[in-house]
This record gives C-alpha cells, structure tokens and sequence, in this order.
C-alpha cells in the first residue's frame, strides 16, 4: 500500500458481525486549509461506528484524511464529507464523526454528524 494521501477507503470484513460493538479512532492531526484565507486549519478527528459487515482498515483511513491537507474546504462540509465517504465505504449500523478544529479567531468549533443505518435495531447513539 501507498504512503501518500490518497481518497480511497480500505474495508475488512467484521469478524463479529451478530454483535454490536463500538470502534473508536481518534485522528489527532487533521489539517485542511482555510477556503477564504489559504491558511492551514488544524483539528482533531473523532470516529465512533458500529459496524455491520465491514470494518475500516486504519492506515488506508490515515491515508484518506491525509488527503485533505492541500483542499480548502470548511468545517462543516469536510466534516460531513468524511462521514459521507466512510459510511459508502463500510455501511455501518451507526456512526458519528466529530470534528474539533483549533481556535481561530479566538473561535473554536466542534461539528458533530451521525448516521443510523435504516431498519437495524440494536445500534443505539453512545454519549
């Protein structure tokens, strides 16, 4: 595998797919830039999904948030982009992501973004 950015998403298949359990990945180095003023943004984030068939594989995910470091791109949208593209990739029960950017402007914002698989039960929004 590549060790440079890249948007594509790896899976495995879940080794207990009858059973709910929480993955939890923290990527603490997120770095986009700033659309309006080409600065780089720096933030942090967070993933937690229950997975269903599929699992996603750790260092095709640090690829893909790599892949951000060049495009400027807001909070919200780069937020919600990432938990659009990995639900495609994996289809998970439930999963947020989070998405906690550094101060500037002496502002920082936390964007939250989830997604229920329709018609599963059993996977329920941890706090």
């Amino acid at each position: 595998m590549s060790s440079k950015p890249r948007s594509q998403l790896e899976i495995f298949p879940n080794p207990y797919p009858r059973r709910d359990y929480s993955v939890r990945m923290d990527c603490p180095e997120f770095t986009s830039v700033c659309p309006k003023t080409g600065q780089p943004d720096f933030g942090r984030i967070e993933i937690e999904y229950v997975p269903d068939r599929a699992c996603i594989e750790l260092k095709s995910l640090k690829l893909y948030l790599w892949s951000y470091r060049e495009q400027g791109i807001f909070y919200e949208t780069v937020t919600n982009r990432i938990l659009e593209d990995l639900v495609r990739a994996c289809r998970p029960r439930w999963m947020r992501v989070t998405g906690r950017f550094n101060v500037r402007g002496g502002i920082s914002t936390d964007v939250v973004v989830e997604y229920r698989q329709r018609g599963k039960s059993g996977a329920r929004a941890r706090g």
